[in-house]
């Protein structure tokens, strides 16, 4: 084998290994980049092309140019796909102070549709992320499926610690004292700098009661963030803004980790891109979520 055989070997090698890892390790694509089709896509295509003309370049006597043809392409090929993934990666700003943060959602889903992007935002600025969820959500689904489903939408968002308690779905308003407890247990261990929950604002009955717990459980805490589910009222009126440009797709992808609980209308890609682009408006930016404040320690930098 000569040095030129040698070579079309490796770029075939290289070619088709991030065509495989870029359709394989797909979930991480989604989770690094702003929009993961452009590069697999790329990377796809230059696998089917470069790599049967490498093979062929080594199997058959062609001639020196079209070698170097290939050669020339096979090296635009592999910069292009490290040229795409960098343009579409998503840049997090480390923060020179990390913060805890807390989400507390009622259903397993609760969390990725309505604070998918800050969570994520957040654990990629390296602050820490723990979720709540009070019910694994057995009256709209399998119960052990979702909250399953649960663990691996808060970890792909970035979350270190995911709990999921099996209080009543739909009467958690019947579990009040059971869910203050377990929320103040959780503030007392984790002490966070801030906590997400449900508007006041909202119409499901396990929402308004998970807020008022939290509240409640909360009443010493100065940083209280009240986030928009696909259930809330038109009273619903957010005063802070966290610009998710960067990460709709992230927030999209961790929506489809809800398998058992899709086909309802509020869960497609559609629905939350126009989500973020209608309080991206609002707030003067591209895309963002909006929270109602209880109470917001602004110089205290909470989510900065």
């Amino acid at each position: 084998m000569n040095a030129l055989h040698a070579l079309h070997w490796i770029f075939a090698a290289i070619i088709a290994v991030t065509a495989i890892v870029s359709v394989a390790g797909e979930e991480q694509l989604r989770r690094r980049v702003v929009n993961y089709r452009p590069p697999q896509i790329f990377a796809v295509i230059s696998a089917i092309l470069l790599v049967p003309a490498n093979v062929w370049a080594t199997i058959r006597d062609v001639s020196q140019l079209w070698q170097a043809v290939i050669i020339v392409a096979s090296l635009a090929g592999i910069l292009g796909a490290f040229v795409m993934y960098q343009l579409h990666k998503i840049h997090g700003n480390k923060t020179a102070k990390p913060r805890r943060v807390l989400a507390i959602g009622a259903h397993p889903d609760d969390l990725e549709l309505a604070v998918g992007g800050t969570l994520a935002r957040l654990a990629d600025s390296g602050h820490e992320i723990h979720t709540m969820i009070m019910t694994a959500g057995a009256v709209g689904g399998d119960p052990e499926i979702r909250a399953q489903e649960a663990i691996n939408g808060s970890k792909f968002l970035g979350a270190s610690r995911c709990d999921v308690y099996d209080f009543t779905d739909t009467k958690l308003e019947t579990d009040m004292n059971g869910m203050i407890a377990a929320i103040e247990k959780k503030i007392n261990q984790f002490n966070p700098d801030i906590i997400f929950t449900h508007s006041a604002n909202d119409q499901h009955q396990d929402h308004a009661a998970v807020h008022l717990a939290t509240l409640r459980a909360g009443r010493r805490h100065r940083a209280i963030l009240c986030f928009e589910s696909p259930s809330v009222t038109t009273q619903f009126t957010p005063k802070v803004f966290v610009d998710i440009d960067d990460y709709v797709g992230v927030k999209s992808s961790a929506v489809a980790i809800h398998e058992n609980q899709a086909g309802k209308p509020y869960m497609t890609e559609d629905r939350v891109s126009g989500m973020a682009h209608f309080r991206g408006d609002q707030a003067k930016m591209s895309r963002a979520e909006g929270f109602e404040p209880v109470r917001f320690d602004a110089l205290g930098g909470a989510l900065s």
